[in-house]
């Protein structure tokens, strides 16, 4: 059966799998509707998102707490428009925009949604293999190389049904944040300056750095793509408004347990950071390495660094598992192109485990955490192309009928897009305009030009898809006439 708008499903092998009803009891309805929101959810909490939290915490105490509460309110209202999306029109993020734009506009829009995919996956490749190395002592190159078999975990779990898939992911969530709550429990936090980093503060250049890294972290641009896909694996009967509602209604639910939790471990581990690090005034641990190893001295517990390292190898398997399935949604969604379901996810981590290991050859473990961080910075740059396309979409009376979004989300939902890009851009300018002051030779000046009028290119892109609608909308208007 094709979808509302006529294309292809979406994760075609899992859509439609589990039955759902709009009648029954709200346990019921519950259970059935949960389960994707917490595959979306591991996004939230990767080995990315530790490396700005712990570089956050250990930096600047608790004042980024806000910074988390603010991404997390971000996150749940963009994965709440991504899964309406989803579950109103029966397309992907990506398949919607390969409907709404021409193509010529989707090859650099895809471009940038796989530039996305190699970030998210490089941090959570290098996670999971960092995790490997503190708990086993085996080298990180060996630790990228294993990380590929999370390819054939998923080929095996989903011949069983997506929902050992997600029962498989909703375990390794609550190691993670059982992990965490027996951290922090060591640790012992000040809640009175908790409460006072939840307050909203002005941020210093540095500090601005690691915010955008935790934006970056928490309001990932590939679970848009990955939750408006896996909505879709119940049955929803679109004709039926009242069935539409009920499914609405409880993912919305879903999201809202599945990313406080997430933002619970967020904090968490800044918290732990915090209370550890920055107390002690070491105010550089921006290293995983680093802060494993010196847990046990200042925490005086042996198993303290044998849970952190036990959370980060669950962190990094589960993201990686996540970002694999959303490489497929975006290659299907904006190419249209099937492959054999073990092929499309070789190649989907290939894209991050190449990056991966080219880091170790030529620049070795020293910069694996500036990677980390760098990756999240990554994320939050593209970011705008996949939210203001979302948020287009949603606003669509045509596509969206009755369940086009009221006028006070759209203002919300510009708002938080407002937030990101001005961030991005101020971080962007900054950095760019550093960097070409530095004289590093003929090559090198050229490169750094090179990469100027990438980032003007990409700004142009970025204004253009902001204006696309009117200039369709104006398209369509001469058209009738």
């Amino acid at each position: 059966m094709k979808s509302k708008l006529d294309m292809s499903k979406s994760l075609d092998e899992v859509n439609s799998t589990i039955k759902t009803k709009a009648t029954g009891s709200f346990i019921k309805k519950f259970l059935a509707f949960s389960g994707p929101a917490y595959l979306i959810s591991v996004g939230y909490m990767d080995p990315g998102n530790w490396a700005t939290d712990i570089a956050g915490g250990s930096q600047f105490g608790y004042q980024l707490l806000w910074v988390l509460l603010m991404s997390n309110g971000m996150a749940l209202l963009l994965q709440t428009l991504s899964t309406r999306l989803g579950l109103v029109t029966g397309l992907d993020l990506a398949q919607a925009s390969r409907k709404y734009y021409p193509k010529l506009l989707n090859i650099p829009l895809f471009l940038l949604a796989q530039v996305a995919i190699i970030a998210c996956d490089l941090a959570e490749v290098l996670g999971f293999a960092i995790g490997l190395k503190l708990l086993t002592g085996l080298s990180l190159m060996n630790g990228v190389i294993i990380s590929i078999l999370d390819t054939f975990i998923i080929l095996l779990l989903q011949q069983y049904g997506i929902r050992k898939l997600e029962a498989f992911i909703i375990s390794l969530v609550a190691i993670i944040g059982l992990s965490f709550l027996i951290e922090l429990f060591f640790s012992q936090p000040d809640l009175h300056q908790v409460a006072n980093g939840l307050m909203p503060s002005s941020l210093s250049p540095d500090a601005l750095l690691i915010a955008i890294g935790i934006i970056g972290a928490t309001v990932m641009p590939h679970n848009l793509y990955l939750h408006s896909a896996l909505v879709q694996t119940r049955t929803i009967n679109r004709d039926d408004k009242a069935h539409l509602k009920t499914a609405l209604k409880f993912n919305f639910i879903d999201s809202l347990f599945a990313l406080n939790l997430a933002f619970l471990v967020n904090a968490a581990i800044l918290i732990l950071a915090a209370s550890v690090f920055y107390i002690h005034g070491m105010n550089q641990i921006a290293d995983i390495v680093d802060a494993h190893r010196l847990l046990q001295s200042l925490l005086g517990s042996k198993i303290a660094p044998v849970l952190f390292a036990v959370a980060l190898i669950a962190s990094g398997q589960s993201s990686t598992i996540t970002g694999t399935l959303a490489g497929q949604i975006i290659t299907e969604g904006y190419l249209d192109l099937k492959m054999k379901p073990w092929l499309r996810r070789f190649l989907t981590r290939s894209l991050a485990i190449l990056p991966a290991i080219g880091t170790l050859i030529f620049w070795g473990e020293s910069k694996i955490t500036s990677l980390l961080i760098l990756s999240q910075v990554v994320l939050s740059m593209q970011l705008g192309f996949a939210i203001i396309p979302l948020i287009h979409f949603v606003s669509n009376k045509t596509w969206m009928n009755e369940f086009v979004i009221k006028n006070w989300v759209k203002v919300l939902s510009w708002f938080c897009a407002t937030i990101i890009l001005v961030l991005n851009i101020q971080l962007v300018a900054t950095n760019l305009s550093a960097w070409l002051k530095q004289d590093d030779g003929f090559w090198i000046s050229a490169f750094k030009y090179g990469c100027l009028l990438l980032v003007i290119a990409a700004f142009c892109l970025l204004l253009y898809i902001i204006i696309y609608p009117l200039l369709r909308k104006k398209q369509s208007e001469n058209d009738i006439k």
